[in-house]
């Protein structure tokens, strides 16, 4: 028996629901790296990343590509790179309910009136 789609979602955001796993893949969106810039960029350890690494290789998320004794990823779908901007769109309109939200509190508590909210 084939296991349902929405399982299948589960696994990838999964996959995705780790720190270094999103900023490997925010760097990679812009372009290949070497493993050697990501550890820059990132900062953390080498195993750390290297194991990171290998979780989104297991989800075919990136691809490996070595040159001489320096190894480069490069997303595996540019569909990838859409999802996280996707994301990121989605938290700033989040935090901006929630920045207006704490302003309407922070107004209630002052005795001002709140703010009048633009419809969405």
């Amino acid at each position: 028996m084939s296991t349902p789609l929405y399982q299948l979602k589960a696994e990838f955001f999964k996959t995705l629901g780790h720190p270094v796993r999103i900023r490997v893949l925010e760097l990679l969106s812009e372009r290949e790296h070497a493993v050697s810039e990501m550890l820059t960029e990132i900062g953390v350890e080498a195993a750390h990343l290297s194991q990171q690494l290998a979780v989104l290789r297991r989800a075919n998320l990136v691809v490996p590509r070595r040159e001489g004794s320096a190894v480069y990823y490069s997303l595996a779908n540019p569909q990838v790179a859409e999802l996280l901007r996707v994301a990121r769109s989605i938290l700033s309109g989040v935090l901006a309910g929630q920045a207006e939200l704490l302003a309407d509190l922070k107004a209630a508590e002052s005795g001002t009136a709140p703010r009048h909210r633009k419809p969405s």
